[in-house]
């Protein structure tokens, strides 16, 4: 694919995946509004952004798409880059703008990431390819463990029953 347009097929995948969740956001608050009729035109426009993103992803996998091994240390990195150095920012910023909500939702992302790192990298120097297991979600911060859910999330102290199971 040219240059131009990789760049802009990542802007479309970027742009859409954005529509997806904004628009959904948008059904939310029609169904808390009681308009159930604007809720599913929300949610039928968030499922064709969700087409778009996906088709618009197809046209750039194979660039950004690599060997299991590439990707692991990718998603590493990226993880620990956005835990040590995106959300310290944001985390300041929001301290210095008093903005409470989002400090603590800054702060639980950042340790969640920071999770997230040491899970991908245990991964890398690990063989665990061969290991099929489950993992728990928390629904309240994201943060992830392949352990059993704990009684308690270590990071924002949600109850066990807010993990959700990903599993094979």
């Amino acid at each position: 694919m040219k240059e131009k347009t990789q760049k802009n097929a990542r802007a479309a995948f970027i742009g859409e995946a954005k529509a997806y969740f904004r628009l959904l956001a948008f059904a939310e608050k029609a169904r808390e509004e009681g308009i159930p009729q604007i809720e599913l035109l929300f949610r039928a426009i968030a499922e064709a952004e969700r087409v778009h993103a996906t088709r618009n992803l197809n046209l750039i996998k194979d660039i950004i798409v690599k060997d299991t091994d590439t990707n692991l240390e990718s998603a590493f990195e990226q993880e620990k880059s956005i835990s040590e150095n995106e959300y310290p920012d944001f985390l300041k910023d929001a301290e210095d703008e008093g903005e409470k909500a989002a400090v603590f939702a800054f702060s639980q992302a950042r340790d969640a990431e920071s999770f997230h790192a040491k899970l991908y990298e245990r991964a890398i120097f690990q063989s665990m390819k061969e290991d099929v297991k489950a993992y728990q979600v928390c629904q309240v911060c994201g943060y992830v463990t392949d352990k059993k859910a704990p009684k308690k999330c270590p990071i924002c102290g949600a109850p066990e029953e807010q993990f959700k199971a990903i599993s094979p």
